[in-house]
This record gives C-alpha cells, sequence and structure tokens, in this order.
C-alpha cells in the first residue's frame, strides 16, 4: 500500500509558524546590518531548503515588512 505524498496546503499548514519565525529572525537584522541587508537576505534566502519553504519565508518577508 503507498502512502499518499503529503500536498501543498499540507505542507505550508505544516511549516507556517516556522516560516513566520525565520522571516522575523531575517527583518530583525535589517537595522544591523543596514545597506548589505538586502544581498544577506538574498544569501540566507537561497540557504534554504527546500524551495518551497524558502519561497514562504520570502512571502512573509513581504508581509511583515
Amino acid at each position: 500500500m503507498m502512502t499518499e505524498k503529503p500536498g501543498r496546503a499540507d505542507y505550508h499548514r505544516e511549516h507556517q509558524a516556522r516560516a513566520e519565525a525565520e522571516a522575523r529572525r531575517l527583518l530583525a537584522r535589517k537595522a544591523e546590518l543596514q545597506g548589505r541587508w538586502l544581498s544577506w537576505v538574498a544569501q540566507e534566502l537561497y540557504q534554504l531548503s527546500p524551495p518551497e519553504f524558502a519561497s514562504m519565508v520570502r512571502r512573509e518577508l513581504q508581509r511583515q515588512s
């Protein structure tokens, strides 16, 4: 018997709180890094895995800022 792969909505529900926390962590460094913040955030997002999670964090950054 095959187990069903979780759908996108399930993944989103399961990882939403973590994505929100990660976005808050990234935004917390904005004042400290000032002009370097944008390139730093881009690098941090690039390192997140899986890509679906990185997208969730990116959306949270937009929503929270």
